[in-house]
Parts: C-alpha cells; sequence; structure tokens
C-alpha cells in the first residue's frame, strides 16, 4: 500500500456529535423563552428541515455533492457556481423556516424566535468542533510512510471552515479533495479517479477509510480501491460489501502490515 484516503466527516471529524450539540446549546436558549421540551424541539426542527431541503430544487445538486440539511442550517454557500449562487440565496428562508416550523410543532408560533434561532445555531455549531480521539495519533503514525488525501464531500467554503476550526487536522494531509470545487461527490467514479491520478498511485496500491457504504465504499469498490469501512457505532450493514471493516482507526496497523 502507498496511498490511503480517508473521509472527514464522521471519520476523522466527530461532525454528528457537533450538530447534536449545536442543536442542544439552541434548543436550549429557546428554551429560556418558552416552557418547552429541548430534545422535542431539537427532534421537530431536525424533521422540518428535512422536509423543507427536498423541495428546493437545488436538491439534486446537494445530493451528488453531498451537502445534508444540517450542513444547511449553518453553511454559508459563498461558493462559485450557480448552484452554489441558488444555495446562497436560499438559506436564511431555510434557517428561519426550518425554526419557526419546528416551534410550530410544539404549538409555538413565533417566527421572530424562529429567525433568531436559524441565525444562532451557525454560530454554536462553529463552537463546537469534535475530532474523535484517535484521529491525531493514528494519522500522526501514518505521515510520512503514506501518502494520504481527504477526499471529503461537501461545500468547498463549509469544509473549510470545519478545517479551519480544527486546524490540527489539514497538515497532515498531502492533499485534499473537495467534492464542490470537482463538480462531483463520492460515490461517483470520477472524483476517485482523479484522486488516484493528482496522488499518482494505483488503485490497488491504495486504502480508502470512511464511515459511510453508500459514498465512501461504494465508490471505492467501484474504482478498485481497497475499501475499508469505519464502522464505529456498530451500524447495519447493507448490500454494499467493503474489503475491511473496522471499529477504530487503530485497527488500520495491523491490516496494514497483512496487506504490506
Amino acid at each position: 500500500m502507498k496511498a490511503i484516503f480517508f473521509d472527514l466527516d464522521d471519520t476523522l471529524l466527530w461532525d454528528e456529535k457537533s450538530v447534536k450539540k449545536a442543536f442542544e446549546l439552541t434548543c436550549q436558549y429557546a428554551a429560556s423563552k418558552y416552557d418547552l421540551d429541548v430534545e422535542a424541539l431539537e427532534q421537530a426542527v431536525r424533521n422540518s428541515a428535512q422536509e423543507l431541503y427536498s423541495r428546493y430544487d437545488t436538491f439534486n445538486f446537494t445530493k451528488m455533492i453531498g451537502i445534508n440539511p444540517f450542513e444547511g442550517l449553518w453553511g454559508q454557500f459563498n461558493d462559485p457556481g450557480p448552484q452554489f449562487n441558488k444555495m446562497k440565496e436560499i438559506v436564511p428562508t431555510y434557517r428561519q423556516e426550518a425554526w419557526t416550523q419546528g416551534l410550530k410543532k410544539l404549538g409555538i408560533d413565533d417566527p421572530l424566535l424562529g429567525k433568531e434561532l436559524g441565525e444562532r445555531f451557525p454560530e454554536e455549531r462553529k463552537k463546537v468542533p469534535f475530532l474523535f480521539d484517535d484521529a491525531l495519533s493514528v494519522l500522526e503514525k501514518l505521515q510520512g510512510k503514506y501518502k494520504l488525501l481527504m477526499l471529503t464531500n461537501g461545500s468547498p467554503e463549509l469544509q473549510n471552515t470545519k478545517l479551519t476550526i480544527t486546524p490540527e487536522l489539514a497538515p497532515y494531509f498531502d492533499k485534499i479533495i473537495i467534492s464542490g470545487e470537482f463538480g462531483k461527490g463520492k460515490p461517483d467514479r470520477e472524483i476517485f479517479d482523479y484522486a488516484l491520478k493528482i496522488m499518482n498511485v494505483r488503485a490497488n496500491d491504495t486504502l480508502m477509510v470512511g464511515d459511510n457504504l453508500n459514498t465512501d465504499i461504494l465508490g471505492a469498490n467501484e474504482t478498485g480501491i481497497t475499501s475499508v469501512w469505519l464502522n464505529r457505532f456498530n451500524k447495519d450493514k447493507s448490500h454494499i460489501q467493503p474489503n475491511y471493516e473496522i471499529k477504530e482507526l487503530s485497527e488500520l496497523f495491523p491490516l496494514l502490515e497483512k496487506l504490506d
């Protein structure tokens, strides 16, 4: 093995935990204004966000690039291109509506608070970046022995914001590819082929490590890259079969010894 490609979100960066914490903090603020259940509001807003997000004509683009509804709740999308321009126009209303409708599901009709919460959530999300405990120690041991590439789906501006608020992560990587810059996201084979090209390696000399079967593992499998599914939380398996499955990143070392 000569190269290892890593996914970012929920592989190295614990995005799910950050989003959960940002919801908690924002909903606690709402609870200081009304007598409401914090967890119930979170779930109501999550549901409203997903419902709204799927109705916009940018939805197919966001699926292709890999931008989920909760990233829409805090990204600015000042990225070049007509679809990103549309998203930039949409998201202020989207945020306000998601929170306003969430409040309404709890019997609270307060669009002004909905707007305030929609503006508060992005600030809370930026304050709570989390890396998995094993991320930096594993990358440190791999650096210099393998070519390291980060292959992440998303808006370039938003993904770079995540890297800015976790500045210790990016220096371990020789290259970083963000789907929104490339124009297609995982699992599209083109982005994997591009990654192999810029790293100057062959598919059978490369590992892809990621938590998502439908993007990281499927794309690697279809490109001939050895796929390693990082299944930290015992997620259910699907019809997509990784070459290997691990529960923590340190399991890469015996796997690499075996493959080498």
